[in-house]
């Protein structure tokens, strides 16, 4: 994989509220509704104001993938691709590959496990992982360039059309890595339009 950079950790509601101010185009009342569904940035108090629910800390979320891939321009960046994004995520606390770190293990299983947090911690405040890389496993989701290429069909025959299966994980070795399997099915539910409260993004850039 060629070289490439990453941020530490996730866009924040401060650093998106400065790109907001430099371009208005991409404020809560003047976005096109074609780059953004109506929840777009809907727990912000306004188009310049954050909230008392919305800390200026914490990492952006509510944002389309074409906002994101906006505000990276802007920074003169880019969003990480999907393999990228990966490669960082797979690292453990102590080693590159995460899979033999069972600290590293545990803290993945136990966010894809646990409820929402009503307010998100602060960006940055996760345990650095092997490349020193923050909150990758245990934040919010994160928008990647290329999140639509993933292809997941599932393998129900004849009348079992309302069963749900895993098709992709045919053949793989770990069974217990269910979270690389739900990253993989969320990527493949969305619209560059759709806004989440738990979907954020940070930036990459090529050397």
């Amino acid at each position: 994989m060629p070289a490439f950079y990453l941020d530490v950790r996730p866009v924040t509601n401060a650093e998106f509220l400065a790109f907001l101010q430099a371009n208005p185009r991409w404020r809560r009342s003047q976005v096109s509704p074609l780059f953004a569904e109506p929840g777009y940035l809907g727990d912000w108090a306004g188009d310049l104001e954050l909230g008392p629910r919305v800390p200026a800390g914490s990492p952006v979320v509510n944002i389309s993938w074409f906002a994101a891939q906006a505000f990276a321009r802007w920074k003169g960046k880019r969003l990480p691709t999907t393999v990228e994004w990966e490669r960082v995520a797979h690292a453990g606390f102590t080693a590159e590959n995460g899979v033999s770190d069972a600290a590293y293990r545990q803290t993945v299983l136990a966010w894809f496990s646990k409820p929402a947090e009503s307010m998100l911690l602060s960006a940055g405040s996760g345990r650095p992982n092997f490349y020193g890389i923050r909150d990758m496993v245990d934040l919010v989701w994160e928008w990647v360039d290329d999140f639509n290429s993933v292809l997941l069909t599932d393998d129900s025959e004849g009348s079992e059309r309302n069963l749900y299966c895993g098709a992709a994980s045919i053949g793989v070795r770990d069974f217990t890595n269910y979270p690389a399997f739900m990253r993989a099915g969320f990527r493949s539910s969305l619209r560059a339009d759709y806004v989440m409260p738990d979907l954020g993004f940070r930036c990459a850039k090529t050397p």
